[in-house]
């Protein structure tokens, strides 16, 4: 229903070449590799039921940074950095120096915690632009199960309210995935290649409907398999330094894009 004829050749590309940890070709995973998989997401979601209960949104972790941030000077192109772990982990000041750009990123969360915290963190901030890099994580499951459908709605409300707010958004794709390490085992078998694929088409068509920006990390960062490189995470979800080398000037295309094309 929302895939393209090119997107459905993809998914049956990577559905029917095996994937190896030392190469070769894909396959889905195992019943076992998935069991436990889903096992160690159960005991993540455990461990994260006080701050869940709690804070669902985790308005907290940026709230003291929130109320000592200063509203933009005449000129400046702020900018927000939205997101879970990849933009938590991405030290901006290093990839983007002298920018006025902010990391409201925290790990494990997914899109419905970003739309709670969607004011604070990035409405009365003032940017001129919201980076938007989600939907892995709901994808796996972190905060229970979701539909795409679930996860296209929430992208749609945050692109509203930014909007209706005069702030012009970017959506990222959801970036690749890989099995080829142990670590990949926490990791590959919740995020389904061909949902990623789904999921990224939709934000390409909504983005291409609603004049938004589409920053497409994801076919920058794949190999031959249409998995993530190797050299870039030694974990096949999370971005190392040479990932977010690869990112930072892609990101820095799709500001500069926004800012001329202006607000729809």
């Amino acid at each position: 229903m929302r895939v393209q004829t090119g997107s459905i050749s993809f998914i049956l590309l990577v559905l029917s070449t095996p994937v190896f940890p030392q190469g070769g070709a894909a396959q889905a995973p195992s019943a076992t590799a998935r069991s436990r998989a889903v096992q160690r997401l159960e005991e993540y979601r455990r461990s994260r039921l006080p701050v869940l209960l709690n804070d669902f949104g985790e308005l907290g972790r940026y709230r003291d940074a929130n109320a000592h941030i200063a509203p933009p000077a005449p000129g400046e192109n702020r900018v927000v950095f939205l997101g879970d772990s990849i933009t938590d982990g991405w030290a901006l000041q290093q990839y983007f120096p002298g920018k006025p750009y902010l990391n409201r990123g925290i790990g494990g969360q997914t899109t419905p915690q970003m739309l709670i915290r969607f004011r604070e963190d990035v409405i009365n901030l003032q940017p001129k632009i919201v980076m938007i890099l989600a939907g892995t994580n709901d994808i796996a499951g972190n905060t229970g199960p979701m539909s795409l459908d679930e996860i296209e709605a929430n992208y749609a409300n945050m692109a509203e309210l930014a909007r209706a707010h005069n702030i012009r958004v970017v959506f990222s794709s959801v970036t690749p995935v890989n099995n080829y390490t142990a670590a990949a085992a926490d990791f590959f078998p919740l995020r389904p290649p061909e949902k990623i694929l789904v999921l990224n088409d939709w934000l390409k068509k909504y983005c291409a409907e609603n004049g938004l920006q589409y920053l497409d990390y994801f076919s920058a960062m794949i190999d031959d398999k249409g998995l993530l490189r190797r050299d870039l995470s030694s974990d096949g979800l999370h971005p190392n330094p040479a990932a977010y080398k690869v990112m930072a000037p892609l990101a820095e295309s799709a500001i500069s894009k926004s800012l001329s094309a202006g607000l729809r």
